[in-house]
């Protein structure tokens, strides 16, 4: 496969700040045999990454210099994890080890010089769990602080290409999407109208967490799941905020099986910026006069609560049955195909 300049390999350098890692834990999860194989095959020369490459120390710092004179192309910068601009905006709470300068300098420097920039998962897309309640380490997004435009880099940065900064949102990201999304620069295939407002790529987020659940048919009638464990739709009284996110994770699932839903638990709208600090319990619904607060999205109040009496009017007995257990009781029936 061709790379993105006259044959040449798309060269990526990975970086990480304030975060936990779990993105790079997810990628190491893609449904391959070799990852760094298939990055190869797909025209992707991975550069540095802090946790898979064998260089560190004076090779990692010369290599990042090297960027930066322009002794190496820099095709793609991915920072994973919020940026960390505290105390007072000096940065001194993330210093690059053996380099006496924050991380927050490295990054503002290599953007610059970048031809695409990528924020790999939602703290570094949007401040993410980094940026929970009262933080002194100051950490943003590298171009959105929560859903406002904005962060270190500023709402007008583009990088070489012309284009913003690539948020990959996700906690943590699905490693299709991070695969996807590097093979789509590696062609030459992504554009600012492959992004969505929040600068997604709208490969993902132009679908609904909803999309392909596994409990479609129970919201259908809303057959409601009571309490963690039964089989229902959990939007109604358990959280789950998977008709307003903006992923196809139960289309794309994790190893070609997993997701939240899939698991038994409620959609966080890890996605979405903001979603570290809902206002309310995880396994909670909030409520208006028994109305859910957080309707589907494009879902007008009215149309809702009549279609929601409708749908309860003519469910199912095995649904209604089935939905407030842990296993299911009754099967569909079983009956003859018009072949008319």
């Amino acid at each position: 496969m061709k790379g993105h300049h006259d044959g040449e390999a798309l060269s990526v350098l990975w970086l990480q700040s304030g975060g936990c890692g779990g993105c790079s834990m997810s990628l190491l999860c893609a449904d391959s045999s070799d990852l760094f194989a298939d990055l190869t095959d797909a025209g992707i020369d991975l550069l540095w990454h802090p946790a898979f490459s064998e260089q560190s120390g004076q090779q990692a710092h010369e290599l990042l210099l090297a960027c930066l004179n322009g002794e190496q192309r820099l095709d793609v910068l991915c920072l994973e994890g919020a940026v960390m601009c505290g105390p007072e905006g000096t940065g001194l709470f993330h210093v690059l080890a053996g380099t006496g300068r924050p991380m927050m300098e490295w990054v503002r420097e290599l953007a610059e010089v970048a031809r695409y920039t990528v924020a790999v998962g939602s703290c570094a897309a949007f401040g993410g769990v980094s940026a929970v309640g009262h933080q002194p380490g100051d950490v943003t997004g590298l171009q959105f602080e929560g859903e406002l435009a904005g962060g270190l880099l500023g709402p007008a940065y583009a990088a070489g290409s012309g284009m913003p900064v690539i948020n990959i949102a996700g906690c943590p990201t699905h490693p299709g999407w991070i695969l996807e999304t590097l093979s789509n620069l590696a062609l030459g295939e992504m554009g600012e109208a492959s992004l969505d407002a929040l600068h997604r790529p709208r490969f993902y987020a132009d679908h609904l967490v909803h999309h392909g659940c596994a409990r479609n048919e129970f919201y259908e009638f809303k057959a409601s799941a009571e309490v963690p464990g039964d089989l229902g739709c959990l939007m109604e009284h358990l959280g789950c905020k998977g008709t307003q996110a903006h992923a196809d994770c139960n289309l794309r699932a994790w190893n070609g099986e997993g997701s939240c839903l899939r698991g038994g638990y409620p959609c966080v709208a890890c996605t979405e910026p903001g979603f570290e600090q809902p206002a309310h319990a995880v396994w909670q619904t909030p409520k208006v006069a028994g109305i859910p607060v957080g309707l589907p999205t494009d879902m007008p109040k009215a149309w809702f609560v009549a279609l929601a009496a409708l749908s309860k009017s003519a469910m199912p007995r095995r649904l209604k049955e089935n939905a407030v257990t842990d296993r299911r009781r009754l099967i569909p029936h079983v009956s003859k195909t018009d072949s008319s």
